[in-house]
């Protein structure tokens, strides 16, 4: 149908849509992506809490991994940042691998599983496993343990544990900065943050 402007003005044919681009359309569908896994890891966390004696809710920690590596890395890409998100479902909650490469495809469950630990061995033994194998990882898997030790150096420095000692603090801070310095040279900017971070230790 054609309109005719005020003023007697040739008439003119309604605007239609621009196409959308192939960028727009990817950044769509990784949204969705993000929002889904969000609501996943939502789900697999509603009955768990945080050690900080407010006992805040566990979401908020996977949370805030995926808002460090968005706004303070620059990092866009839509796998990191799901796994993120989801990197503690397997190793917290009863979350099988083939659960996550179902619902998300097998890159991402392949990055949670680069960051999960064993949780049948010993902590200590976990801990060490961590400081040996960071240098082995992905690139996408390293991005979301930086975050992680990043999240986790300023719960402990602001919100810590509830009855942890000055000494757990620092030994906990020195412990996160041998498994980043083994991650060193993937990503300047989230190491630049975890030093920031660092320089806060109790």
């Amino acid at each position: 149908m054609l309109l005719r402007p005020p003023g007697g003005a040739a008439p003119c044919r309604p605007r239609r849509p621009e196409a959308l681009s192939m960028s727009s359309i990817l950044a769509a569908a990784d949204l969705t992506t993000i929002l889904r896994a969000s609501v996943f890891a939502a789900h697999k966390h509603r009955n768990q809490r945080r050690k900080d004696v407010d006992a805040s809710p566990y979401i908020n920690h996977p949370l805030m991994l995926a808002h460090v590596l968005s706004a303070e890395g620059g990092v866009s890409d839509a796998a990191t940042l799901c796994a993120a998100l989801l990197h503690d479902t397997i190793e917290d909650t009863d979350t099988q691998a083939d659960e996550v490469a179902r619902e998300f495809g097998d890159e991402i469950a392949t990055l949670v599983m680069e960051v999960t630990d064993d949780r049948t061995l010993a902590k200590a033994e976990r801990k060490r496993l961590q400081i040996e194998h960071a240098a082995t990882i992905s690139d996408k898997a390293k991005r979301v343990k930086l975050a992680d030790k990043i999240s986790n150096l300023r719960d402990v420095a602001h919100s810590p544990p509830a009855g942890w000692s000055l000494e757990r603090r620092r030994e906990y801070f020195d412990w996160a900065k041998a498994v980043v310095d083994r991650l060193r040279g993937v990503d300047a900017r989230l190491e630049a943050v975890f030093d920031e971070a660092y320089s806060g230790r109790p």
